[in-house]
């Protein structure tokens, strides 16, 4: 694939679009990746005609992260306050969800990713605080950062869904490097605090065969189990991670030796 066939399988190039929720539907264990960005209007999550459901949840858990903010999630049980890098799950049978920002001139972005599940587990929200962050790596590899676990079998209870997100310190650029996959499941990033005029190179591909993307902020890039996943920033910023599939556990990855990459 050339660039503009790789940006068109992989990029999610628009996320967010004021007063609307976008989807989309990844054939890679079936996740769906979607952005609310309610201004003006109280957001309404609705199932798509593809899905086939009486409501979006009917078959599907629901993992949310706000990234802008502070705004509320409704649910028919129930009213959720979430502030910038609060994160929410809905389990399945969730019939009526519903997106609000606080204040229409700091809108709510809410990110969020589903997957399928064949059981329901609770509604739970946590904050970033309540998330273990785990600092990482050190400024001499240009990689400090800390990692929030949200949802994952020690935290947030989930069917298959796994979610949290990484900080880089200030001068740290490197991100998941040395790389790794993990055949067992997919993944989703979103990148975002992307200062105005930097970029984020994402780069994929198999081991000994490498491509990138040149990723801008509140872009999104889907990682097939196969792909490496791992980026290097112009400066220092933020990416939500998301995964499914067969394995649950943070620590299923087949490590790449840098001096293995081609």
């Amino acid at each position: 694939m050339d660039t503009q066939a790789l940006r068109r399988q992989f990029l999610l190039d628009k996320i967010f679009e004021p007063d609307q929720v976008r989807l989309t539907y990844s054939h890679y264990d079936r996740m769906i990746v979607g952005g609310a960005m309610p201004v003006e209007q109280i957001l309404r999550l609705d199932a798509p005609a593809g899905l086939r459901a009486e409501f979006f949840l009917e078959r599907r858990e629901l993992g949310i992260l706000n990234i802008g903010g502070s705004g509320k999630v409704s649910t028919e049980s129930g009213t959720f306050t979430l502030e910038k890098l609060d994160c929410l799950y809905l389990g399945k049978g969730t019939t009526e969800v519903h997106f609000q920002s606080d204040e229409a001139d700091k809108p709510a972005l809410f990110y969020f990713l589903s997957a399928p599940a064949h059981r329901s587990c609770p509604a739970r929200r946590m904050t970033a605080a309540e998330a273990n962050p785990n600092q990482l790596g050190n400024q001499s590899t240009a990689n400090a950062r800390t990692i929030f676990k949200y949802i994952h079998p020690d935290g947030i209870e989930s069917c298959q869904l796994v979610m949290g997100l990484t900080v880089l310190e200030p001068g740290s650029v490197w991100n998941t490097m040395p790389p790794h996959t993990h055949d067992r499941r997919m993944e989703v990033y979103c990148y975002f605090d992307i200062p105005d005029g930097q970029r984020v190179l994402h780069l994929m591909g198999e081991p000994q065969q490498t491509r990138h993307l040149w990723m801008g902020n509140l872009q999104g890039a889907i990682s097939p189990p196969w792909s490496i996943h791992a980026g290097c920033g112009t400066m220092s910023y933020s990416f939500i991670w998301g995964m499914a599939g067969e394995n649950q556990s943070f620590a299923d990855m087949d490590q790449i030796a840098v001096g293995a990459l081609l």
